[in-house]
């Protein structure tokens, strides 16, 4: 077999030639697949000769399953042959096929990149020091407090601050006219939870009880009521009552009854634990992400959109499943947010072309450096996954082998270590 290859960037068209004793084979292991399959009167299954299986099913028909064979074959030891890895399905641009003959086969296929590889090694980013404060170890107290918090009614004169719930009535207007659902009476607002129109909670700050303004905002371009989204609206706002939340005293009572802890001081040691070793592997995360990122940005290469689209399609997948583990459907969650597809495919490409494009690098790392992946790594990564999920490393052998992701197992682990040569390297 002869394969020449022309390539532009990612796109390759591969001209191939197999010789006559290989389309003649083709002939013969089409005609016997027909034959297994067909069911002719007077013949046993397989048995049916050539003759009657063209009487029958027609020459052409024959001929197509035989180019089926023929150029599958051809197709995947030119890939072989030439090292390449496609991301696409082949096209057969000309073909030449007929028995007795060398086929003559032109396909273009788009290929998976092979980045010109930049700095990977000695990069520099800053990593950041972090240190927890008190100030930020008693927000975090005060938020845990805040499940045992009353609600009273603020002082005379108290002025709505973030965190306060307005008790407002509320009547919406677009271009003049009242909408469905823009109007509320004696309704609780929790000012800064965001989940009134952006700058609607905003312009409530700094009024008291009995005040009444005019807020005016403008739907969100992508919100769930067609008809309103990017419209401008007036709400007039009345304001019923202000009402704050009154926190439980922080003592070493409440602590010892809320707790593990039996005084304060326990309480703050241990959050203020918890939460340095929480800000330090963040930071280390982010540091880490930075230098693969450095490291990506200094590559050359370009990405096909067919690998972007795939990507995203990949995470639509498994949002669609995380979604189905909370008992809500894709369909439910594009009616409640006023998404469609378009738009939910729209919102994933950035991270879905930064993702693609981090595998592409660290594949041309793991290739640069002859990194290799050996049982020792399979079997921790499986332990690793098997803990997280509470099952056994035999569980979690067979759901993987059952899903065919052996291979994805395999690329995530090559890539891992591809990511420690750049950090564990870095300046």
């Amino acid at each position: 077999m002869n394969v020449t290859v022309e390539r532009v960037e990612n796109e390759a068209t591969l001209k191939i030639t197999a010789p006559a004793a290989e389309v003649n084979a083709g002939y013969k292991k089409a005609v016997q697949k027909i034959a297994d399959q067909a069911n002719i009167p007077g013949f046993r299954k397989g048995k049916a000769p050539r003759a009657i299986i063209e009487m029958h099913y027609g020459k052409e028909a024959v001929k197509q399953e035989a180019f089926e064979i023929v150029a599958n074959k051809a197709y995947s030891e030119a890939l072989n042959q030439e090292k390449l890895i496609p991301v696409s399905d082949p096209k057969v641009e000309e073909s030449t096929f007929e028995e007795g003959k060398d086929m003559e086969l032109t396909i273009k296929v788009t290929l998976k990149p092979e980045p010109e590889l930049g700095e990977y090694k000695g990069l520099h980013v800053e990593k950041k020091e972090v240190e927890v404060t008190d100030e930020q170890v008693d927000a975090q107290i005060k938020d845990m407090m805040g499940r045992d918090a009353k609600m009273v009614v603020a002082e005379e004169g108290a002025v709505i601050e973030k965190g306060d719930f307005a008790i407002i009535d509320f009547a919406g207007t677009v271009d003049g006219e009242p909408f469905s659902g823009g109007e509320g009476k004696g309704y609780p607002l929790e000012v800064g939870s965001n989940s009134f129109i952006p700058g609607f909670e905003d312009q409530l700050v700094g009024l008291s009880k009995g005040d009444s303004t005019d807020v005016e905002v403008t739907f969100p371009e992508d919100y769930f009521v067609k008809d309103l989204a990017g419209k401008e609206a007036i709400f007039k706002v009345n304001i019923q009552d202000v009402k704050r939340k009154e926190l439980p005293e922080l003592n070493d009572e409440y602590v010892a009854s809320k707790t593990e802890f039996k005084i304060v001081e326990d309480l703050r040691a241990n959050y203020k634990e918890r939460m340095q070793k929480a800000a330090e592997a963040n930071a280390k995360a982010e540091y880490e992400h930075e230098l693969i990122d450095l490291a990506v940005a200094n590559a050359k290469f370009s990405v096909p959109e067919i690998m972007i689209e795939d990507k995203i399609s990949q995470m639509v997948e498994e949002m669609k499943m995380s979604l189905e583990s909370r008992k809500m459907s894709l369909d439910m969650y594009m009616q409640y947010t006023g998404l469609d597809m378009a738009k939910i495919r729209e919102n994933q490409r950035p991270v879905a072309e930064e993702n693609v494009k981090t595998d592409l690098v660290l594949d041309a790392i793991a290739k640069a450096e002859d990194i290799q992946v050996d049982m020792a790594d399979v079997d921790a990564e499986i332990a690793a996954i098997s803990a997280q999920h509470g099952a056994s490393p035999e569980e979690v052998k067979k759901i993987i082998k059952g899903n065919g992701t052996m291979g994805l197992l395999l690329a995530n682990i090559l890539r891992r270590k591809a990511a420690h040569v750049v950090i564990d390297s870095a300046k």
